[in-house]
């Protein structure tokens, strides 16, 4: 690879990166409707999507200790929007699964952040939006390969 591409490459990377948080920050004011904070959704999120599952794996995939995972767990239960169930191929665990409220939550909360998104989308003209469709099929790729 030469310089030039690294350096071009390390460039879109850095300009995707920061486009990425904003992006994320931005649509993170739909998620004010849910009644939830940004911890418990984004737990719930990862029950709903990669479930069921155990506490330890989700306090693993959301990068926090196994005891405040058990409270963001606990608060999530008590709000009706998951589930634990004794692990039938490991006694000692519990699985974590979403009920259908809690599924409902989430997709409705998606649903607010992409019709906020869309809505901007709309407002671009023809080739702008042909070229954002064309880069989310790269990125998608990209991400796939990480």
């Amino acid at each position: 690879m030469s310089t030039e591409t690294l350096i071009n490459s390390q460039n879109i990377a850095d300009q995707l990166h920061s486009a990425a948080i904003h992006l994320l920050r931005k649509l993170r004011k739909e998620d004010e409707g849910s009644g939830l904070n940004a911890s418990r959704l984004s737990a719930l999120s990862v029950i709903v999507f990669g479930g069921p599952v155990t506490l330890g794996d989700l306090a693993a995939a959301e990068q926090v200790r196994p005891p405040t995972m058990t409270r963001i767990v606990n608060a999530l239960e008590e709000k009706g929007l998951v589930l634990k169930k004794q692990n039938a191929n490991d006694g000692r665990s519990t699985l974590l699964s979403a009920t259908s409220a809690g599924k409902k939550l989430l997709m409705e909360g998606r649903a607010r952040r992409v019709r906020a998104l869309a809505k901007q989308i709309a407002a671009l003209n023809h080739e702008q939006r042909s070229a954002l469709q064309e880069a989310a099929e790269i990125l998608k790729e990209v991400v796939r390969k990480i």
